[in-house]
């Protein structure tokens, strides 16, 4: 047995909406047998994993696995299982796995993934100790799951950052993780928003920088007005000594620019106390703080967008003695309750000893080892910060106008949108004593784990306060996202779309099979039909509307780049790619595609091809979750289809073509958008399957909130030779033509050749090939395909043979067009170029050349060699029949 790969799948995918992991394995010797077939195998299973008993399979009850158990499951499905039981242990639960076979053997165990990390390490630790099992030798495991639980812990989101995405995620804003931090993207294009923690776009630089100076932020609230401690900046012991004589009272020393509590002692009297802190202190920075300690209780308030979120009264760490045990046994017993992690991870923190805390107990004539009385409370600290180990009481309720006013004036001045203040008065429900209170310190990026979940108190969804912040009621998350997919006619229709709508002024990002293009120009070349390309686009804060072409091996392998669409488009399925990726079947291919229109969101639109018997049942198969809400537009090339007829009179819309006219019907009302052969890459209506694009592009920008006037003109200015390259482009040699199109399935070389025929050529030819990762069974339909509809053929090979022997896939070809024509002139010449060179070198007048083409650049320097111009429409002389 081998793990072949191991992939994480951010977007929704074949096996979930939710975000997966996906680990490929090879059986190899254990291929083929079942879990009974293994001695011991399900007991020592079940004797370290006892949940497993509560795993429910296919019967969808507790049981089920254990019944699959004993009566025999292969191998890569136990591996699910145990992963799924290891991650319920670390708390990386995942709800959902499948198992699915790849190849003959291998096999994909899909699981539901909260934590990349720790799923990764999880599903490798459950396929070795099967592995071990399936030997009959014994394998360690349960040291793997502490080191799950560590990455986990490690890469996982914060508490601020988990308490915003979570509550992005209530509102439906879009979010994506862009680093191994807290660095997270929330919404789309030009409404997207940084955040990191809680910084956020708006934080000011200059104002985070202030915050992170501790003198300089006294000085500028001293200047406005705003109490803070009296003191200064000491860099030796001797200079802070020196401050400390001149406060003449208790004070504090902590570091300049110091963080989370670290470093800090509080109520210092003595010149040695203060030289200790001094050196505590200088161990996170170079300069020291040297202020007088104000006596009173200690808030920290918690101000978002000029506004007070919460406030919370804070406790330093502290433990209570019961008579028996010591206080570093006190310690460690408060460190076993299950909210104190190491970091930040959990409600609260751990209490650790250090310096500081044998500072504070040596004031108090405190050892480690005293064993405090019943009920007395040991002060360990004098800071009450939440990461060395203080807890909150929530007071949001409680906090005074006039405090709340100081506080959010202290935020406004230095300059953060986001602020935690640490505030010192008598109480928070008392008016503002001057006198007796002050500002001891501002925050930049506060943590917010205290308000969402304090100690006591009521929890404050101050998440919910940042992201009202960003994103006011009513104000957009997201830009618009159109998705085509389907087996031809995607690209053209995906740039269509493009065209029309960026004719309203409006910044579009597309992705398609020949690149990433923003407003037309090509910013990343090659096929960009997968996530990463989607992305792309969704990341750019200058884009106002995605147009994604995405296609299936993106689907596939790592499923889709978005989380919605507000329009989701299918122009037809079709028998290609079969043995491809694991697609075996058109039924594969029907429920890889149709993931597009599942992930279009209530209220969006479905837009499908009435003419392809497939798609016609599409919205009836469809779960009903995914049919909810979404309108269902068909269009059809047949004015009496009985699919659209049916869907018209249930008060539906589609399109249809008829009298040369696109057609929009809702209802019994139909009106004209436009002629199909004002549209230049139509070929005079001619090309059908062009019709049907245009049909579902005016479709998608009607649902988008364009009039058909406004769509019309753009689409009477797209043509092939500029907006449409390699797509059914027309070009005249001498006294004939060339037709340059990128069709390599059985329906495209049918369409191209229905097309044909209704032109009066004298003579049409065909360069043909199939990509080599197509099944036997499509290239062959597609040789029978071309000998039924060209007068003589040109049969060529890919220079990417994709795993095919040389010679394997003409020959399959050429045995195809002798089947059906056996007199008819077919010549082999593997090579692309010198395929088009032969059919160029003996062209009759008003012949008519169609190259299927692998790569279009070496095409087009054949072209031009022969001087070929471009025709954008047709001549008179190929005018429709």
């Amino acid at each position: 047995m081998k793990i072949e790969d191991i992939r994480y799948i951010s977007g929704p995918n074949l096996y979930s909406h939710l975000p997966a992991m996906v680990m490929r394995i090879d059986l190899q010797e254990c291929a083929g047998k079942e879990s009974y077939e293994f001695a011991g195998l399900n007991q020592k299973l079940l004797e370290f994993f006892p949940g497993l008993r509560n795993h429910h399979c296919a019967k969808g009850e507790p049981g089920g696995f254990v019944e699959r158990l004993d009566e025999g499951t292969y191998i890569g499905h136990v591996i699910e299982h145990v992963a799924l039981e290891m991650a319920e242990l670390v708390g990386i639960g995942a709800n959902r796995g499948k198992t699915t076979s790849a190849a003959e053997g291998v096999y994909d165990v899909f699981v539901e993934c909260t934590n990349e990390a720790g799923m990764a390490h999880l599903l490798r630790t459950a396929f070795a100790l099967v592995e071990a099992l399936t030997r009959g030798e014994s394998y360690n495991w349960e040291p793997e799951l502490e080191e799950a639980k560590r990455q986990a812990g490690r890469t996982g989101l914060g508490q601020s950052t988990k308490a915003l995405v979570e509550a992005a995620q209530k509102r439906g804003i879009p979010f994506y993780r862009l680093n191994t931090g807290s660095l997270i993207q929330l919404g789309t294009g030009r409404y997207l928003k940084r955040i990191q923690a809680t910084i956020t776009e708006r934080t000011s630089c200059i104002g985070v920088d202030i915050a992170c100076d501790k003198e300089l932020t006294k000085q500028m609230l001293d200047l406005a007005a705003i109490p803070v401690p009296f003191g200064g900046v000491a860099y030796t012991e001797d200079e802070a000594v020196q401050e400390f004589r001149g406060i003449e009272r208790a004070v504090v020393v902590k570091p300049l620019d110091g963080n989370q509590g670290k470093g800090v002692s509080l109520n210092l009297v003595t010149e040695q106390e203060v030289r200790e802190a001094f050196r505590i202190a200088q161990g996170y920075s170079e300069a020291v703080i040297v202020e007088s300690f104000l006596e009173g209780r200690h808030y920290r308030v918690l101000v978002v967008g000029e506004q007070v979120a919460a406030v919370a009264e804070r406790m330093p760490a502290h433990i209570t003695g019961d008579g028996t045990h010591t206080i570093r046994e006190l310690i460690e017993q408060e460190n076993q309750d299950p909210r104190r992690g190491d970091g930040h991870e959990a409600p609260l923190t751990k209490i650790k000893i250090d310096d500081v805390m044998h500072n504070v107990l040596a004031r108090e004539g405190r050892q480690f080892s005293d064993v405090p009385h019943a009920g007395e409370i040991v002060i360990l600290r004098d800071n009450a910060n939440l990461s060395t180990g203080g807890i909150a009481i929530d007071v949001t309720g409680d906090i005074h106008p006039t405090i709340a006013e100081v506080c959010v004036r202290t935020a406004r001045i230095v300059g953060l949108d986001i602020c935690g203040i640490d505030l010192v008065c008598p109480h928070i429900a008392e008016p503002f004593d001057e006198l007796n209170s002050c500002v001891i310190e501002v925050n930049a990026a506060p943590g917010i784990r205290m308000h969402e979940s304090p100690s006591f108190g009521d929890p404050r969804n101050v998440g919910e306060a940042i992201v009202d912040m960003l994103y006011p009621a009513n104000h957009p998350s997201r830009i618009p996202v159109i998705a085509i997919t389907g087996t031809n006619g995607k690209t053209t229709t995906t740039r269509m779309i493009g065209h029309v709508i960026q004719a309203t002024g409006k910044t579009v990002g597309m992705t398609s099979t020949d690149g990433i293009y923003i407003n037309g120009k090509c910013i990343a070349k090659g096929d960009t039909t997968g996530p990463r390309s989607a992305r792309a686009i969704l990341s750019d804060p200058g884009i106002d509307v995605a147009v994604l072409e995405t296609a299936r091996g993106g689907i596939v392998r790592a499923g889709l780049g978005f989380d919605w669409a507000d329009v989701g488009i299918i122009t037809n399925i079709q028998p290609d790619h079969l043995g491809c990726d694991g697609i075996e079947t058109v039924e594969d291919l029907i429920q890889v595609k149709s993931l597009v229109t599942e992930r279009v969101r209530p209220g969006g639109t479905v837009i499908l091809n009435a003419d392809d018997p497939i798609l016609a049942n599409l919205p009836r198969n469809m779960k009903p979750r995914h049919r909810a809400g979404r309108k269902f537009v068909y269009f059809t090339l047949h004015p009496n289809s009985r699919v659209l007829k049916r869907h018209l009179s249930e008060g539906g819309t589609g399109y249809f073509f008829k009298d040369g006219w696109i057609m929009e019907a809702r209802g019994e009302h139909a009106r004209r958008v436009l002629r199909a052969e004002e549209i230049p890459v139509t070929m005079l209506g001619a090309a059908h399957f062009h019709v049907q694009n245009a049909m579902a592009a005016i479709a998608a920008c009607r649902a988008h909130g364009m009039t058909r006037e406004k769509i019309a003109t753009a689409l009477r200015q797209f043509r092939s030779d500029v907006h449409n390259p390699g797509r059914v482009n027309l070009y005249q040699v001498r006294n004939s033509y060339v037709l340059v199109d990128y069709g390599h399935n059985p329906h495209a070389f049918q369409a191209i050749c229905e097309m044909a025929g209704r032109l009066p050529n004298v003579r049409v030819t065909g360069v043909v090939g199939v990509p080599g990762d197509r099944n036997d069974d499509i290239v062959s339909e597609s040789g029978r395909a071309a000998a039924n509809g060209f007068h003589r053929l040109f049969v060529k090979e890919d220079v990417d043979l994709r795993g095919r022997r040389p010679g394997e896939v003409a020959n399959l070809l050429e045995r195809a067009i002798q089947s059906v024509s056996p007199d008819k002139e077919c010549r082999v010449i593997h090579n692309e170029v010198h395929a088009l060179e032969a059919a160029l070198s003996d062209l009759q007048d008003g012949e008519l050349v169609v190259v299927f083409y692998e790569k279009l650049a070496p095409v087009m320097d054949v072209l031009r060699r022969h001087e070929a111009v471009s025709v954008s429409h047709m001549s008179l002389k190929y005018a429709k029949v």
